[in-house]
């Protein structure tokens, strides 16, 4: 998952044939679904997020035929960013963050 901003903007643009600045968040998930990239557009420019799991991979939705895509809402990807599954009890594997202990 080397591709950075501008590549990942024609990406979108050439091959998706879609464009940034409709509002749309792209997804971009490495091959061992450990690393996820989201770009999208804001006011005043791209912005570019980046999660690396250190333990667990992401869960991918379902591929759409129809769009050649993984169509989601919002509060799906905030739920696969954050490992949790159908049930909010469940949740995949995810290294916690150490806290400040004060």
């Amino acid at each position: 998952m080397r591709k950075g901003m501008n590549t990942l903007c024609g990406v979108v643009q050439n091959r998706m044939k879609q464009h940034l600045r409709m509002g749309d968040v792209f997804i971009f998930v490495n091959h061992s679904r450990t690393t996820m990239k989201l770009l999208h557009a804001e006011d005043g420019g791209l912005v570019m997020y980046v999660k690396r799991l250190e333990e667990g991979t992401f869960r991918m939705p379902k591929y759409d035929e129809s769009t050649h895509s993984y169509s989601m809402e919002w509060r799906d990807l905030v739920l696969m960013v954050e490992g949790i599954q159908d049930s909010p009890d469940l949740r995949l594997k995810r290294l916690k963050a150490a806290r400040n202990m004060l």
